[in-house]
């Protein structure tokens, strides 16, 4: 008997892009004071000692985990939901724990019983994993920006992202409101991406969970939360969703057969992080500066900044392609990501993306680079 063929599921995925920035960073790394890397948003600042003290105080634990999540994690996660966002108090039956976001996005329409008949709606510029969502579960990829293109879109499921990644552009509680009530009129489930919710520098951003935007209820909605940003615990792949509990629950009932679930010590860590606002503030104060830092430098330069109202990054052009403008970038020394990881419209090849997330040392050493000329190659 020959085993029957099949078909690898990856290649119905692109080439993942970060691989194709070799020669940009040797490049940038040719600078005479080396290279500094502004791609990916990865926090560089420690974890707060408190958090990592949970984090030590629980790593002997030897039994398997809660996938639902400790009574105490679920509790901490509401409560700080209220006090930092004004959202309502959740129900522990509308919360679940997840492993760093990202799989958590790559896998919610698979989760949701999603495939092949389904559309599912993303923005033109976009975090790269909710094509990649759409990918694995074999849906229709409908590409929707706007408010009024996603309500003409007759998608099944719709990934939203205010404060979006690249950009930073916040999106208007009167735009969520409008895409909530066309998600209860159509029976369309929303996923909205808030990773970046508590680095508002515009004073705009809401979650589509607030009260002035969802009213009483989480019907159709699935919100995604993470501590990657705000309390630098990437590296403990820490998040949470929240929402619609009878979406919940179906997540959460896959989720206990496929055994995802966060280690005890990490669920412990999370509750420390969730339980005060300090270092979260702390932190933000550590990001406005170099944003101040590296805006100022950006737009001396001659550069021009779009959006970027809140999160890690700034959305810059200088006219040109995404391309010629990440190649001027690394002749600074300095490595950015093209626009075109991000989307394939006028804006994805003509813009590129920065982080914030370098330490103060770096992004003070890319704005005296940039003072120095942009787009001239060192003497």
């Amino acid at each position: 008997m020959t085993a029957r063929s099949r078909q690898p599921l990856a290649r119905r995925l692109p080439a993942f892009p970060w691989d194709s920035l070799g020669p940009i960073i040797e490049r940038a790394h040719a600078h005479p004071e080396g290279a500094i890397d502004l791609t990916v948003g990865s926090p560089v600042d420690p974890v707060a000692e408190p958090i990592a003290e949970s984090l030590r105080a629980h790593a002997t634990h030897p039994g398997y985990p809660p996938t639902l999540g400790t009574p105490a994690l679920i509790d901490a996660i509401s409560q700080s939901l209220h006090r930092r966002y004004g959202i309502q108090p959740v129900p522990a039956a509308a919360i679940v724990p997840v492993v760093g976001t990202k799989e958590l996005i790559a896998q919610l329409p698979w989760l949701l019983g999603l495939g092949g008949e389904h559309r599912i709606a993303v923005p033109a510029i976009a975090y790269p994993t909710y094509d990649i969502a759409a990918r694995l579960c074999g849906a229709c990829v409908v590409v929707a920006e706007e408010v009024a293109d996603i309500t003409a879109s007759d998608a099944d499921f719709v990934y939203i992202n205010s404060p979006s990644n690249p950009t930073g552009r916040v999106r208007s509680a009167a735009e969520l409101k409008e895409l909530v009530a066309w998600a209860r009129e159509t029976g369309a489930i929303i996923a909205s991406d808030e990773c970046y919710l508590g680095l508002d520098y515009s004073g705009r951003a809401r979650s589509i969970a607030h009260p002035e935007v969802c009213g009483e209820s989480l019907e159709n909605l699935i919100v995604i939360h993470s501590l990657s940003k705000t309390s630098n615990m990437a590296s403990y792949r820490a998040g949470f969703i929240f929402g619609d509990s009878g979406l919940l629950g179906e997540v959460a009932e896959v989720r206990k057969h496929c055994g995802l679930s966060l280690p005890w010590a990490v669920q412990h860590a999370m509750v420390c992080a969730l339980s005060s606002e300090e270092h979260e503030q702390q932190q933000y104060e550590v990001y406005r500066r170099r944003r101040e830092t590296l805006r100022a430098a950006l737009d001396a330069a001659g550069l021009q900044v779009d959006y970027s109202e809140a999160g890690l990054y700034f959305w810059v052009t200088q006219g040109r392609s995404a391309q010629e403008t990440v190649e001027a970038f690394a002749d600074l020394g300095i490595i950015t990501a093209p626009g075109t990881f991000y989307g394939d419209n006028e804006q994805c090849h003509s813009h590129v993306r920065l982080s914030i997330t370098a330490s103060d040392s770096a992004i003070e050493a890319a704005a005296r680079r940039l003072a120095g000329g942009f787009g001239r190659a060192p003497a």
